[in-house]
């Protein structure tokens, strides 16, 4: 498998980076200290085409499945909390598009976004004070009275809750059906019997908005067509790992430099232990060499071209994070090796 980026592809990170750099991180400390939802970056993203349906309908047709991982990464470098306040949107875009119609799709993913100049942002509520993970506990009910659906429940901990134009809303209709009993519902924020609750205040992430929402007896009377949702979102999803990839990276180049000559490895301390490989692993870790090296020239070659020397961000050399193939074979020429 070739993971190596596209000259497309590298163009594209080099942009997003450069949006982070320019307008993410000069006021991430501002809005993780605010908590206020950092709507003139959204404005700023929407603008130049990092939010908005669009990109991900360009973009999650990716072949490779590379391409919105890797912006993702770039604006996470530039501040998680900025990062989720735009990106949070991609979740209930994916539940609609995972399990609405076409025309419910066509209909309000325009609306999750707005427009560049009045953007908006949407939720999607699962989590539950009694039901985290556990989405066959869900206790939010939602009862059919005549034309219309009447939900009761509360949700929390909702990425966008307290903000957003639309809320996709997961509720039990037949809980003798456990998860098959359940639908989702669209809900627009100008509907009767739908209020946010308590805001969290986080230790992290905190410019994103994190909030309760709370449907009440009042009827609901604009829910469109109820659909069935298989809900799921595992460790691995690689927009997730790149959220945590983003993070990582900016914390090692910009705070490791100042600690450390030289990073130190398994080998400094299990000096006599053997090691063993499977037959992925060499193909694996060449394969990340690469891709961290050309992750490092690109942000170089950037940084060179702008004459930003004086830049707070630094990139710091691949060699200083991992081993090379020559400085990889060095640490294990010593040692017992067992291959299968």
């Amino acid at each position: 498998m070739d993971l190596s980026l596209t000259d497309e592809q590298q163009e594209l990170r080099t942009w997003a980076h450069d949006f982070a750099e320019r307008e993410v991180r000069p006021v991430a400390a501002r809005y993780d200290e605010t908590e206020e939802q950092p709507w003139p970056v959204i404005r700023k993203a929407a603008e130049t085409g990092l939010y908005g349906f669009d990109i991900y309908l360009q973009h999650t047709q990716d072949p490779t499945g590379q391409t919105l991982p890797m912006i993702m990464e770039e604006i996470f470098w530039g501040c998680a909390g900025i990062g989720l306040a735009i990106f949070g949107t991609g979740l209930p875009l994916a539940a609609l598009a995972g399990g609405g119609t076409q025309e419910q799709l066509l209909e309000w993913a325009p609306k999750m976004f707005g427009t560049p100049e009045d953007p908006a942002v949407a939720a999607f509520a699962v989590t539950e004070p009694q039901a985290g993970s556990d989405v066959s506990s869900l206790r939010t009910r939602a009862e059919r009275r005549g034309d219309q659906w009447v939900l009761n429940g509360t949700k929390v901990f909702i990425t966008n809750g307290g903000v957003a134009d639309v809320h996709l809303v997961v509720a039990t209709v037949e809980p003798a059906l456990g998860h098959r009993g359940q639908a989702t519902f669209i809900v627009s924020s100008d509907d009767s019997g739908l209020r946010a609750g308590k805001k969290e205040h986080k230790l992290g992430i905190r410019a994103s908005d994190t909030s309760e929402v709370i449907l009440d007896d009042e009827a609901i009377t604009r829910f469109r067509q109820s659909y069935r949702a298989e809900f799921g979102a595992t460790a691995d999803d690689p927009l997730y790992e790149a959220v945590s990839a983003g993070r990582k990276h900016a914390g090692m180049e910009h705070w490791l430099p100042f600690f450390h000559e030289r990073l130190e490895t398994l080998m400094d301390y299990l000096t006599e232990a053997s090691i063993c490989l499977d037959d992925q692993a060499t193909a694996a870790r060449l394969a990340r060499w690469e891709f961290v090296h050309d992750a490092y020239e690109s942000r170089a070659e950037g940084a060179a071209a702008k004459g930003r020397h004086d830049s707070v961000y630094k990139p710091l050399p691949p060699g200083e994070l991992y081993l090379d193939d020559d400085a990889w074979q060095l640490a294990i020429a010593e040692r017992r090796v067992l291959r299968f």
